[in-house]
């Protein structure tokens, strides 16, 4: 015991409290002497019906294997997509919507919608309406998201020709709309399990969850494989006696996506992670049979 202690394997919180694990033994133990606890067929199956629901966007099923995982281990998690920056254009629409105005709706190859209206300083007709909803189609279809930069609407405005002066509005409109896509959103579900862990501050739990933009760090910093970060390890993760569990999720061949589990330190690490490794080869599996399915539907 005296030797653990002395190498930083253990430690005493307290005077008056036992020796109990530190964040370097925690590791040790996970990285060295830990065996994983296999998920039964009846889990694997009950996973497979989060992720295999019909008719799911890819944003839906990332939420539904978040919130499933949350109920299922009795535990916080917490994802962040890229997807968006991977997906491609695959319909535009504008449809009147008032005198001068129109709403802009953009759709992508993961199912992602996005929606605005716009105001042009012109009355449109049918001729113009027509022509625009044929020309951005044709030049956006199979377009990335995060390829519509500056420079390329500037050269779809020319190509405009003689309706560049009515019809850039609504072009930019659609510039701006389809930078919505590439804002990645950090998402929380099963937060109030946190609050019955007497290991946690209720205040630091409030703080964690307000923080988001700093969590994004934390998962865009996740690579390959499983990623174990300590509370007092990050100034980023708040939570003081807490472990994150985080895993990449892919689709094709692109990491987009990152999904963790947040619980005390002392959780089940051989059962968890099997969880975790599980749902975020799920979540792979489910992103990239709707690419394959797009592919068929375009050939």
């Amino acid at each position: 015991m005296a030797l653990l202690e002395k190498l930083g394997f253990i430690e005493q919180p307290h005077t008056s409290a036992g020796r109990v694990p530190s964040y370097l033994g925690y590791r040790l133990y996970i990285e060295k002497l830990m065996v994983q606890k296999p998920l039964t067929q009846e889990e694997k199956e009950l996973i497979d019906s989060f992720l295999l629901q019909k008719n799911l966007t890819a944003e839906a099923v990332v939420g539904s294997a978040a919130e499933a995982l949350a109920e299922l281990t009795g535990y916080a998690t917490i994802n962040m997509s890229a997807m968006p920056q991977f997906s491609v254009i695959t319909r535009v629409e504008v449809v009147p919507a008032g005198r001068r105005l129109y709403a802009l709706l953009i759709i992508t190859s993961v199912g992602e919608v996005k929606n605005k209206i716009c105001r042009v300083e012109f009355d449109l007709n049918y001729e113009q309406l027509d022509f625009f909803a044929k020309f951005i189609n044709k030049n956006l279809y199979g377009i990335k998201t995060q390829n519509l930069n500056p420079a390329f609407i500037q050269n779809l405005a020319v190509a405009l020709g003689s309706y560049m002066m009515s019809l850039s509005p609504l072009l930019y409109a659609v510039y701006e709309l389809s930078g919505e896509f590439l804002h990645r959103d950090v998402g929380i579900k099963g937060e109030t399990n946190l609050l019955t862990y007497k290991d946690f501050d209720a205040s630091e739990i409030i703080k964690f969850i307000s923080s988001k933009n700093e969590l994004a760090n934390l998962l865009n910093s996740a690579f390959d494989g499983i990623n174990i970060i300590f509370g007092k390890e990050n100034d980023n993760f708040a939570i003081t006696n807490s472990s994150l569990i985080l895993s990449q999720y892919s689709m094709g061949n692109a990491n987009v996506g990152s999904l963790g589990v947040i619980g005390p330190i002392r959780l089940d690490y051989a059962k968890i992670i099997p969880y975790i490794e599980y749902f975020s080869n799920g979540i792979s599996n489910a992103l990239s049979q709707m690419i394959e399915q797009d592919d068929e539907k375009g050939d």
